[in-house]
């Protein structure tokens, strides 16, 4: 009389752990380049970086359409954060700033709006109480010529 095999009833899950840490290291690799953020074409000036110990500027980005964004921070700087008009910036920023009011103040505007914008938005901060304003800026490139 021929002796029956028991099947099997184990699972191999080598393979299931190598294809996890095949998509882990891609979503490890792919997460930085999923950041979203406000596109805004720096002007390029030479100018010294912001000093790290300022902890959390209030930030405010104005596109090249004029869409005005206030940021609370650097390091989340790639962050939209909260889209304004310019008559309600003077509200959000005086908010932030009678909370806070020892916190750094800066301007990343779009090379190309005109002038007016920009101080319209630098306006709207000194009325909200900022003592200063800071503006943003890329380093220029060098290489080119």
């Amino acid at each position: 009389m021929a002796k029956r095999r028991r099947p099997m009833s184990e699972i191999n899950v080598v393979p299931y752990i190598d294809v996890m840490l095949v998509l882990l290291v891609i979503f490890m690799a792919t997460a930085p380049l999923l950041t979203q953020g406000v596109v805004v074409d720096l002007p390029d000036a030479p100018s010294e970086p912001v000093e790290s110990d300022q902890e959390d500027p209030l930030v405010v980005s104005v596109r090249s359409d004029g869409a005005i964004f206030v940021n609370l921070g650097i390091q989340n700087a790639d962050d939209e954060g909260t889209r304004v008009t310019i008559y309600s910036l003077e509200d959000q920023a005086g908010k932030i700033l009678n909370a806070r009011p020892d916190v750094p103040v800066f301007v990343k505007a779009d090379h190309q709006l005109d002038y007016g914008t920009v101080i319209r938005v630098m306006t709207a901060l000194q009325k909200a109480g900022a003592g200063s304003v800071g503006l943003i800026t890329e380093p220029p490139d060098l290489s080119e010529g």
